[in-house]
C-alpha cells in the first residue's frame, strides 16, 4: 500500500506506517508559500507574488528565485530525515496561470520540475508529478511515477483529460488518480461511472473532499 502524507501536518503517522510496511509519499507544495507552514520565515518576500484564489493564506511563488529552490531543498531534505520513500511536490504547473503576479514560461517551469526530480533523487526519493499534464511528455524520464486529482472529471477536456498519461502506462509508470465528491453516498453513486471510464492502468480512489473517507476502484 501507498500512502500520501503531508509532509508537515500529518508526519506524525509516518513511523508507524513504515512500522507497518507501507510505502509513504510526503506531500508538501512546491509551487505556492502557505502561511501555516513552520518554515514561512525562509520564504523571500519579493519573492511571492499573488494569492490563489481557492486557498486564504496561500500564494504563489517565483519558481525561478534561487532561494525558493533552497527551501524547497530543504523540504526534500526533511523528506528523507523523517523516512518517507518519495515526494509528492504539488502546484507544479503555475505556468498555466495567468494571475501569479510575475510571468512564467512553459521552460520555466520544465527547468523548476527537473530541479525538484534531480534533488529528490540526489537524496535517495522517488518523486511523482502532480497533476501539469500538460508537460507529461517532457517530464517522464525526469519522474517514477504521477498522481492526479479530478482528470476524469475533466474527461471532455483534451488538456485535462486521462488519457494524457498513456505515456506513463506505456513506460509502466504508476499512475494514482484521485477523484474528489462531497459526500461517501456520492462516492458510492459515482463509483461504476468513474471507475469504468477512467484508463484501466490508473490506480484510482474517490474521495470525500478534505475527510479520510475513501472508496476503491
Amino acid at each position: 500500500d501507498v500512502y500520501v502524507v503531508d509532509l508537515f501536518d500529518r508526519r506524525g503517522i509516518i513511523p508507524g506506517l513504515l512500522s507497518k510496511g507501507k510505502k509513504v509519499v510526503c506531500y508538501f507544495s512546491a509551487g505556492t508559500y502557505e502561511d501555516w507552514r513552520p518554515d514561512i520565515g525562509q520564504f523571500p518576500p519579493d519573492a511571492l507574488g499573488n494569492g490563489v484564489t481557492t486557498w486564504r493564506g496561500e500564494r504563489w511563488v517565483d519558481i525561478r528565485d534561487t532561494r525558493i529552490r533552497d527551501v524547497m531543498r530543504k523540504r526534500i531534505q526533511m523528506a528523507q530525515q523523517q523516512g518517507c520513500h518519495g515526494v509528492d511536490p504539488g502546484n507544479v504547473d503555475g505556468y498555466t496561470q495567468s494571475d501569479l503576479g510575475f510571468n512564467l514560461t512553459y521552460d520555466n517551469q520544465i527547468d523548476y520540475n527537473r530541479f525538484l526530480a534531480s534533488e529528490a533523487h540526489n537524496h535517495g526519493l522517488a518523486i511523482g508529478l502532480k497533476n501539469d499534464l500538460l508537460q507529461i511528455k517532457d517530464l517522464l524520464h525526469d519522474f517514477d511515477f504521477a498522481i492526479n486529482e479530478s482528470c476524469e472529471q475533466f474527461r471532455y477536456n483534451v488538456q485535462k483529460n486521462c488519457l494524457l498519461y498513456q505515456p506513463f502506462f506505456d513506460a509502466r509508470k504508476p499512475v494514482f488518480h484521485i477523484e474528489y465528491v462531497r459526500s461517501s453516498s456520492a462516492a458510492h453513486a459515482q463509483r461504476n461511472a468513474i471507475c469504468s471510464n477512467r484508463p484501466s492502468d490508473m490506480n484510482t480512489i474517490i474521495k470525500v473532499a478534505l475527510t479520510n473517507y475513501k472508496v476503491d476502484c
